[in-house]
């Protein structure tokens, strides 16, 4: 069996070792998985969703807020719709700012830009989120050990791109600088704060660099050390972590950065390609997560004139491999579901054929992680429909110099479900150059002996498989017959 290898579209299909497409899948060790369209989740907000978090409270509750461009909203279970949580008044968020939450003891603060200061909602007790008095506007939101960490901030009527401004130690509601080791620091040479990433010790991501913030206590608070000089992060919406690495899209490609150093995860593999087709005059639509389950990291960005993302580039970061998946949506993100009861489940729909996930989705389990985003105005989740897959191998070469007559493939694939059965077909270019223009045949579907006939003749030859509904396609076999030299 030839097993299909990494996606590599930067490479020459000529002998390429991987495939040149890799499309509607997710990369595994053992080949590719299936993946499912967006399913809904929520009923709809009056506006695309620019940000989605859940919070889970010391009550055990599972909290899932989103925000659109005036309003932020709370998920209820029991219908599933979008209640309106928002301070007196609404927001008004710019054509290019996006919510960004985190979760504070039991503490939601939520930011967007420069026009409200930080948002605050406690769960249990609040019924609508309201200014966190004291606090500044800011574009980026983090929690760094015990401190909420804001960057490009806004306060006193000033705008200050390049600013990072914290609460008190343990106290979100202390913002006075100077007191409870509050206080402000300016990063004066790597341009605009990009983004802020928390943990032990905080992440501040630069346009020209990368700054690492570690607490060292009074005087000074924060120690900032720039340990990435070379490269900055342009996108914001490309900034998302697992643990201590941050991964983000540089202006050269994709990096992932380990609290020292940055590591080029795209190079010579995907970011040509990438670059090729992001829209980058919409690069504020790119958005950016974390699928927790199946250690993957996304990114979902607009492609050609359109403003709408319309496409995702997958990295599996256990087994450093790329695929894409074609879904249009309005954001991406990663959160935890509230818990439904039966009851709940049939205010969602009383049918159980339409209700989208199935009951054994852990959508339906409360504070169960899952990975999902928005699109139409409303939460969805990828519980869909399995979406058709399409890989294409690199072009071989049967024996080298000669022509040769590829008659049959056969495809590995299994079930994804019991009940089941995957379709596969494929379809074969051949060509005597690599130089020569290259024009696929029709598309076969497979027998009941596992093959599929094909008959092309050439020196070089690229299969092309389409398959919805498998679980696992790992690779396929070619029956090629050689001829002589001409």
């Amino acid at each position: 069996m030839n097993k299909f290898g990494e996606w590599l579209p930067d490479q020459p299909s000529y002998s390429n070792p991987g495939v040149t497409l890799a499309t509607n899948v997710v990369p595994v060790a053992a080949g590719y998985k299936s993946f499912r369209a967006m399913s809904d989740y929520s009923g709809a907000a009056d506006a695309y969703l620019r940000g989605i978090y859940a919070a889970k409270g010391s009550d055990a509750t599972n909290n899932l807020f989103a925000g659109d461009a005036t309003k932020i909203y709370k998920f209820d279970s029991a219908d599933s719709s979008l209640a309106n949580v928002s301070k007196a008044g609404n927001y008004t968020l710019g054509s290019t700012d996006r919510w960004r939450f985190v979760q504070f003891g039991d503490r939601v603060i939520a930011a967007h830009g420069t026009s409200d200061i930080l948002q605050s909602y406690e769960i249990g007790t609040s019924s609508l989120f309201a200014d966190l008095t004291g606090s500044p506007a800011a574009r980026y939101l983090a929690v760094v050990r015990d401190f909420v960490v804001t960057g490009y901030v806004t306060y006193g009527a000033t705008t200050y791109p390049r600013r990072i401004r914290w609460s008190g130690i343990d106290d979100a509601t202390a913002w006075t600088v100077g007191t409870s080791q509050a206080d402000v620091q300016d990063i004066s040479d790597l341009g605009n704060v990009t983004g802020v990433v928390g943990g032990e010790y905080g992440t501040v991501l630069c346009e020209r660099g990368i700054v690492r913030m570690s607490y060292v206590g009074s005087p000074l608070i924060f120690q900032f050390d720039k340990v990435e000089t070379s490269r900055g992060c342009p996108y914001p919406g490309s900034v998302c972590a697992v643990g201590p690495f941050v991964f983000y899209l540089a202006q050269d490609g994709f990096y992932l950065f380990d609290g020292n150093s940055s590591k080029a995860i795209g190079s010579e593999k995907v970011d040509r390609s990438f670059f090729a087709e992001f829209n980058k005059a919409d690069a504020d639509r790119l958005t950016s997560a974390v699928d927790p389950r199946n250690k993957l990291v996304m990114w979902s960005y607009p492609t050609g004139g359109s403003s709408t993302p319309s496409k995702l580039i997958v990295y599996n970061y256990a087994i450093d491999r790329w695929s894409t998946v074609e879904q249009t949506n309005d954001m991406i993100g990663s959160f935890f579901s509230p818990s439904y009861t039966l009851e709940a489940i049939d205010n969602v729909n009383a049918s159980l054929d339409a209700l989208g996930p199935s009951l054994d989705d852990p959508v339906w389990v409360g504070g169960e992680y899952f990975f999902g985003g928005g699109n139409n105005n409303k939460i969805t989740t990828f519980a869909g429909s399995n979406l058709t897959a399409t890989i294409e191998t690199g072009e071989f070469e049967f024996t080298p110099g000669r022509a040769s007559l590829l008659t049959q493939v056969q495809p590995y694939l299994d079930r994804q479900a019991a009940a089941t059965a995957p379709t596969v077909t494929a379809q074969v270019a051949s060509r005597a150059r690599p130089f020569d223009a290259q024009t696929y045949g029709s598309a076969v579907s497979v027998n009941s002996d596992n093959f599929i006939p094909l008959r092309s003749s050439g020196r070089l030859h690229q299969v092309k498989f389409s398959a919805s509904d498998f679980g696992t396609f790992q690779g396929y076999d070619a029956v090629v017959q050689q001829r002589g030299l001409r």
